[in-house]
Formats: structure tokens, sequence, C-alpha cells
């Protein structure tokens, strides 16, 4: 009898386990099949937007000739500011030749998922402004997370979809104060937590410069989209390259200025309540000359206004105009992952052109970086655990290139705060930068992280984001300038790397730049908190020497 009552027992407890599992496993096919529906709508609605660009730049085509496009798309942010201030150039012309060249680009590497057709009607409001803004013409594309009215800043997840936007960000504002026309949304990688570009919801976007490649991430497709000559001037956010990694790995430009330099109001944030590793937004662009008219625009009354959280700290252009001779210290590799035969020569190559120059260079001894990244950047930017993040998720589908880190943001809270330990950012700041006032230096140069990754590589090279992730910590303005390519001797010398350990993540690092000859290799320039102008000034003077270089 006690036997058969065990029996019953543990079948009820069998049907009502068994019942659960299969109400949770129909509770997660509903949610899934949700989740696909409207990753479809916003397909379709992405597909509609185009088809409305592409008929508008048709509508336009027969009026423009073939030699103002080849013209128009040959000048720089600055050169079309000025073109289009004096008339000899109109908004329109300009508009219509970087929407018809975006599509193009669009057409081979996936970079665009939104087209804001007010900018047609903006442009009518612009040319009835009495002043002219700095911007006034200029055609600008946005990261996907920088808001833009009335329409969805996704962020790659379905959690955000059918959310529009109820007003413009605030540099979204300000650009359009100062006459710019933003016309483009561009690819992210879903949670944007990752230097890869490809999301379940627009998939994967390509390097311009070699469709096996990254474009990078978080800024992926304004990368691409910048350097397929599709955009002259792109606004990005970085929170532990992801402005700089787009920019080395398509050979760009760009800057991420100090956090709060510029206004983060009306962005989407996906993992709110980070107090130690803060995000920034800045410019993206093929020249230093245009990051420089973007800041300076951005820089103005409007802004802080609309932020009075934001210095008021216009920019300084005797600073970035000035030709006195730098201190500068420089190192090579930042001794967590060994730098890439090309990234040391990038690096000894500047340190001659600036040395010739006249400049004053100087070894910087960069030291604890397993703990930097290990313990500061990634206990900084998961404080919370990333529970904010994994609540966003629920229910959508994972990117495959994602899914290795949420596997690990999923385990138990107290597995994590094993892989962590309790930091202090003060007391690494403050050394940092006594050392920095130790050696009297002005900026600082040092690798960055490429060429190109092969697609799908970084979700398992994350600790080579050391190399960005340093300036994100101590929360410098650090620039990135392309210097050089890939040679073949610098792909002979990657088949002997081994990094330090030679390990599973060396071997994929030395693995995801293979094949890398003729892409971009570029450097990080580096300034003191707040030092922009000074920033993108050194900037602009490695730009000129590599330039001559190659003449």
């Amino acid at each position: 009898m006690l036997q058969e009552n065990v029996t019953d027992v543990l079948a009820g407890v069998f049907v009502i386990t068994a019942g659960s599992v299969v109400t949770c496993l129909l509770v997660k096919w509903i949610q899934q099949r949700k989740t696909k529906q409207k990753i479809e709508v916003a397909r379709a609605e992405r597909k509609r937007a185009l088809q409305q660009m592409e008929q508008a730049v048709q509508q336009v085509k027969e009026e423009k000739h073939a030699e103002d496009s080849r013209m128009i798309l040959s000048l720089s942010a600055c050169e079309l500011s000025e073109k289009l201030k004096d008339g000899s150039l109109s908004p329109e012309a300009v508009l219509y030749t970087f929407m018809e060249k975006a599509l193009e680009v669009n057409k081979e590497v996936n970079c665009v998922t939104d087209f804001f057709q007010e900018c047609e009607a903006q442009i009518q409001e612009v040319k009835k402004q009495k002043a002219k803004g700095l911007l006034y013409g200029v055609p600008v594309s946005l990261k996907d997370s920088v808001c833009y009215k009335g329409h969805v800043s996704t962020c790659g997840m379905s959690f955000f979809l059918g959310k529009a936007a109820k007003e413009d960000s605030v540099i979204v504002q300000v650009l359009k104060k100062q006459g710019a026309i933003p016309f483009v949304a561009t690819n992210i990688p879903q949670t944007m937590m990752h230097f890869d570009c490809s999301n379940p919801i627009y998939g994967q976007s390509l390097n311009p410069l070699n469709h096996t490649k990254s474009p990078g991430g978080s800024s992926g497709g304004e990368g691409a989209l910048i350097a397929g000559g599709g955009s002259v001037l792109g606004i990005g956010t970085d929170i532990g390259g992801s402005i700089r990694l787009p920019c080395s790995f398509c050979g760009i430009c760009g800057l991420k200025p100090t956090s709060g330099r510029l206004s983060l109001k009306g962005t989407s944030d996906i993992i709110p309540g980070i107090n130690y590793v803060l995000p920034s937004i800045g410019p993206m662009a093929l020249d230093v000359d245009s990051l420089a008219l973007c800041m300076k625009a951005l820089l103005c009354e409007e802004l802080f206004q609309l932020d009075p959280e934001i210095p008021p700290m216009p920019f300084n252009s005797q600073v970035y105009n000035s030709t006195n001779p730098l201190r500068i210290g420089y190192f090579e590799c930042d001794g967590h992952m060994q730098a890439l035969p090309s990234m040391r020569r990038a690096v000894r190559e500047t340190i001659q052109l600036l040395q010739e120059a006249g400049h004053t260079l100087i070894p910087f001894p960069v030291t604890q970086i397993d703990y930097v990244f290990n313990d500061l950047y990634l206990k900084g930017v998961f404080a919370d655990g990333l529970s904010s993040l994994l609540d966003s998720l629920k229910g959508d589908i994972i990117d495959p290139h994602l899914s290795l880190m949420v596997s690990v943001i999923r385990l138990p809270t107290f597995v994590k705060k094993m892989l962590a330990f309790i930091c202090s950012f003060l007391d690494y700041c403050q050394k940092f930068i006594s050392e920095w006032k130790k050696h009297k230096l002005d900026v600082l140069l040092c690798p960055s992280l490429s060429p190109a990754f092969s697609i799908g590589y970084p979700s398992y090279t994350t600790p080579s984001l050391s190399y960005t992730t340093l300036f994100n910590v101590l929360d410098f303005p650090a620039g990135i300038v392309p210097v050089t390519k890939v040679t073949q001797e610098d792909e002979e010398e990657l088949k002997n790397y081994k990094g330090f350990l030679n390990d599973y993540v060396d071997k994929m690092f030395r693995q995801a730049v293979q094949g890398g000859v003729g892409l971009p290799v570029a450097v990080q320039c580096v300034a003191l908190p707040w030092q922009e102008e000074l920033c993108l000034r050194f900037m602009k003077e490695v730009e000129e020497l590599s330039c001559k270089k190659r003449k």
C-alpha cells in the first residue's frame, strides 16, 4: 500500500513537473513568435523607408550631373560647409548626392537601418534661417541609438521595436540648430555591448574595405557608411571603444570625448545606472578637421541651454590651431594583450615622424592593464550584474555573435563576483595622472586595435579591448587616426605571433586579423580630461605627417 502511495506521489510530481516544463516551453515559444513578428514588421518598415529614400533620389536624379556628384563626394565636411555657405553648392544637391551614395553603400555592406524622410522638409527650414550655422546643409548620419523624433532607436533589440522617440535627442537638436541635415540611422550590434556589428533585426554589417571583415562596433554602421563614402560626418557613442574600433577597422577618424563634454540626453540607454565607466558621444569622419568642425558646432550656447549639466566650455580654436612643439608620451604594447606586428609598426613609424617634426617623444610606463580591464572596466560597466540588460533581452532572439556574452552574464551572481574584484577607480586614475605629470606630457600616443577582425572573431577576443577600454576607465579624450596599411611583411610576421601566453585567446587574436594585407592600421591619440581640442590638435599633426609620408 505504501509503495503504491509513493508511486502515485512520484507520478503526480512527474506530471506536475512535465506540465511546468511544457508550460515554460509554450510561453517561450509564444514569446519567440511575437518577437519574430515584431522583427518582420521592423524589417518591412526599413524596406519601405529605403524605398522612399530611393524614390526621392530618382525624382531629382535627372536634374543632377554625374560630375557634380563626384565632386561633392570628394569633399570633406569642412569643404562642403564652405561651398554650401558661399552658395556654390545647394543643400539639395548635397543631400540627394549622399542619399544616393548611402543607398549604394548599403546594398554592399548593409549599414543603413532607417531614413529620416523629414530631412527633405528640413532643408527648406534651414534655408530660411537668417544666420547660417557652422554645419549649414551638411548631411549627417546617426548611430541607431541617437534618437530622432518619430523614429525607433532599436539598440538591435526587439524590446525597443515600436517605441518611437517622442523628441529629438539633444545632439540632434543642436545639429539641426547648426544647419546640419540628419538623414539616416546606421546599424549596431545587439545591445551595443559588442565590437562586431550584427543583430537579429537588421543582420550583419560588413566592412566596405573587405567584406569578410567586420566594420567594428558598436558604431559599426557609421564606420562602414562613412568609409564607403555614403556619409561625410557621423555621430557615434563609446563606452569601451565603440567609436574608436569602427574608425580603426574602417580607416577613418573619430573622437571619444570626455564623458559629459557633449550631451547624451535622448540617446538610448540599455544599462542605466552606470556610475563608474561612463559613455561618451562624439563625431566620426574621414579627416580630423571635420571632427574639429563638428565639435566646434556642437559646443555652442544651444547645447549648454538644452542640457545645463554640460559645462559651458566652447571649442577652443586657439589650442586646436596651435603649432607649438609637444611633449608626447608613448607605448607600443599595454602589457595585457601583445600588440600585433602592424600595430607596433604603426606606433614606431609615427614616433619617428613626430620626432623629425620637432616634437619630444618620451616612453610612458603604462601598468596594471590586467587590473584595469578585468576589474575596473568590467566591474564598472556591469556593476548591476547586467540585470537591466537581461530584462531587455527577455523573449528576444539572441544574435549568434552575442550568445557567448549572454551565457556568461546569466551565470549566478556569486559566480560573477568571483570573476571581478572590488576596485578603486580614483586611485588608479590619480596614479596614471601623476605619472603623466611627472613626465610633463601634453599628449599620449599608443596603439589602436587594428586591422579589422574577420566577422565572428570579436566574440572570442574580448581581452584585446584593453587598448580602448583603458581610456574609458580613465575618462580621457581619445581619438583615432589611420596612419598606414598592413603589409605583406606584417602578414608574414603575424604567422609567428604567440601573444604573451600562446593560449586560446592569443590564437584567436592572430586568426582574427589574418588576410589583412592592404587594410588600414591606426594609432590612438590621447589627452587629459576636458582637453579635446589638444587631442584633436595632436591627431591633426599625426594625420598631416602620415599623409606627407604616403605622398
